[in-house]
């Protein structure tokens, strides 16, 4: 019997160049503990497969219809009606929708399914100094696959860096140790009420998890996703600061401006997202200007992700 974990993977991104040093595979876990009001990988927050459905790209061919076993689709006054609540995500129907307005999000994959994807692009790693990026949803919840998976890519002389947001235990990130290069370590709120409020979870234990790597040496970036209205505040600028300065593992911090895709990735999985009001962009004055507050706060470089 194979005993060998398998993981839900949402996505496999190549030429990633946002998600660690160099060129990178960022691959994407399914499953999040957080369910931040900004998330922008909505479709990554549930621990099993989603349907996608994007209505205008339909072309009302009819082919859901006839292997759907449980009549989710319909058509209603020539309009593609789904009905999510008699959906048993099985994903047949996305397999016959070539429109690709029908889309399965999540499948089961082995670690060799993995790497192999990953190895194809080994050249563009060994030149750029990149390598694999596990994120998610958050990595930590799928933790036998994760290890597994991050144990292969160093066997294979890769580069790696773990995405997470600090939210499991110290004894499970102290069996990543020897396999993670970089921590990209997500900061979101530094106000515990806030924490609460935005994300759904408590802060401190993610606290305890950065003091925790901090103390065994780790290497970590901090990602600090900044939302106009919400976080974007001169208290929680000087708590990243701090955080920094009190943390010598922490290398830099990555400032994300917040932007509204996720709104429009949360319609396509039959959910509102809670800042569906807020659609536009930070500007580009905006965005510097927390980072020179927080630079001036700090050594560490601070710099847009």
């Amino acid at each position: 019997m194979n005993s060998a974990p398998k993981g839900l993977v949402f996505d496999i991104m190549k030429f990633a160049i946002h998600d660690g040093p160099g060129i990178r595979s960022a691959v994407f876990l399914k499953g999040c503990p957080l369910h931040c009001h900004w998330c922008h990988n909505p479709e990554s927050i549930e621990s099993k497969p989603e349907i996608s459905f994007i209505p205008n790209k339909c072309i009302s061919c009819g082919y859901c219809m006839r292997v759907c076993p449980n009549t989710c689709h319909q058509l209603r006054d020539k309009q593609h009606v789904y009905i999510r609540d008699n959906c048993s995500r099985c994903g047949r129907c996305t397999t016959e929708c070539h429109a690709r307005a029908l889309e399965l999000i999540g499948r089961e994959m082995s670690v060799d399914e993995v790497m192999g994807e990953v190895l194809k692009d080994l050249p563009f790693y060994q030149t750029s100094g990149g390598g694999l990026t596990l994120s998610g949803g958050e990595p930590m919840l799928q933790f036998e696959f994760s290890l597994a998976l991050m144990r292969e890519a160093k066997k294979a002389g890769l580069h790696v860096c773990l995405e997470t947001s600090g939210f499991s235990t110290g004894e499970r990130y102290e069996e990543t140790l020897p396999y993670v290069d970089i921590y990209l370590f997500d900061v979101k709120e530094s106000d515990p009420q806030k924490h609460l409020e935005f994300t759904g979870v408590p802060l401190e234990p993610i606290l305890n998890t950065l003091e925790f790597l901090d103390k065994h040496g780790a290497t970590i970036f901090l990602r600090c996703p900044i939302i106009p209205g919400l976080n974007a505040r001169d208290d929680h600028f000087e708590a990243i600061g701090r955080l920094a300065n009190s943390h010598k593992a922490v290398a830099r911090i990555d400032i994300e401006p917040y932007h509204p895709l996720g709104i429009s990735k949360s319609d396509r999985i039959g959910k509102k997202s809670p800042l569906a009001m807020l659609t536009r962009f930070p500007e580009n004055e905006e965005s510097e200007t927390w980072i020179k507050k927080i630079q001036a706060l700090t050594e560490k470089p601070v710099s847009l992700s």
